[in-house]
């Protein structure tokens, strides 16, 4: 059984353990360059699970070689949007796949508000269900 002390946003990879490291950011960083991927830094204030696009921060670093480089812009999205979300994504452009090979989150808000399940009675008995982001109670760029 898995748990979520803390009710944490749980998206990507890494999402139930502690929060990384530099160390370990970087790390991971280095295996995405090996593997050719290029790596965005995004950042939100709605995680909601469908909010698949984020921001970016910056545009994708295709080229970089040097995982200092994306770490330097980690740490400046970190401090230009210090209660958001800001997650590392790498792409894979080979082979035709074009799609997000690694996600995980590397900044978090002090205090995140998490979701709620709301329920909807419908016709013929049927249930509905939908996931409710208690950061969209407030106002774009006053969430957090």
């Amino acid at each position: 059984m898995m748990t979520n002390t803390g009710n944490r946003i749980t998206q990507g990879q890494f999402s139930f353990l502690p929060d990384l490291t530099d160390a370990q950011i970087t790390a991971q960083i280095e295996y995405a360059l090996k593997q050719g991927w290029a790596v965005s830094v995004e950042y939100t204030d709605d995680p909601h699970p469908r909010n698949t696009y984020w921001e970016m921060f910056g545009n994708p670093m295709f080229d970089l070689k040097d995982p200092a480089g994306i770490l330097m812009e980690i740490n400046e999205c970190r401090k230009t949007f210090p209660n958001h979300y800001v997650r590392v994504t790498a792409f894979d452009s080979t082979k035709g796949w074009e799609t997000p090979r690694m996600s995980y989150i590397v900044n978090r808000p002090r205090k995140e508000p998490g979701f709620g399940l709301v329920r909807q009675e419908a016709g013929g008995r049927q249930i509905r269900y939908t996931v409710h982001s208690y950061a969209t109670d407030k106002p774009e760029g006053e969430r957090y």
